[in-house]
C-alpha cells in the first residue's frame, strides 16, 4: 500500500523551516504544505525531484515510441535503446 504523504500547514512551515527540510532530505518522502486548509504546494527532496524527473523523461520516450508504432514510423532498437542510455548516463553525472 502507497505510504501516505505529511501534510503540514505553510505557518508550521514557516516557522520550521529548517526542520522541515531536514525532515524531507532525510525521509526521501514529499511533504504537502496546505494554505487555508487546502493543498497549495509539494516539497520534495533534491534527489527526490531529480529521480522523478529521470523518470518522467524515460517515460516521454516510451509515449514518443508508442506514438511513432501507431504511425508507422519506426526507429531501430539500437538507436533507442542508445539514446535512452545516454539520458541515463547524463542524469548519472
Amino acid at each position: 500500500m502507497a505510504q501516505l504523504p505529511d501534510i503540514i500547514p505553510v505557518r508550521d512551515l514557516r516557522q520550521e523551516t529548517a526542520a522541515v527540510l531536514k525532515r524531507v532530505q532525510s525521509s526521501g518522502q514529499p511533504i504537502v504544505i496546505t494554505q487555508r486548509g487546502r493543498s497549495a504546494a509539494v516539497m520534495l527532496s533534491l534527489e527526490a525531484y531529480e529521480r522523478n524527473e529521470r523518470e518522467r523523461q524515460v517515460l516521454r520516450l516510451l509515449v514518443r515510441g508508442e506514438q511513432e508504432i501507431s504511425a508507422g514510423i519506426g526507429h531501430d532498437l539500437d538507436d533507442v535503446l542508445a539514446e535512452a542510455d545516454a539520458i541515463l548516463a547524463r542524469d548519472r553525472s
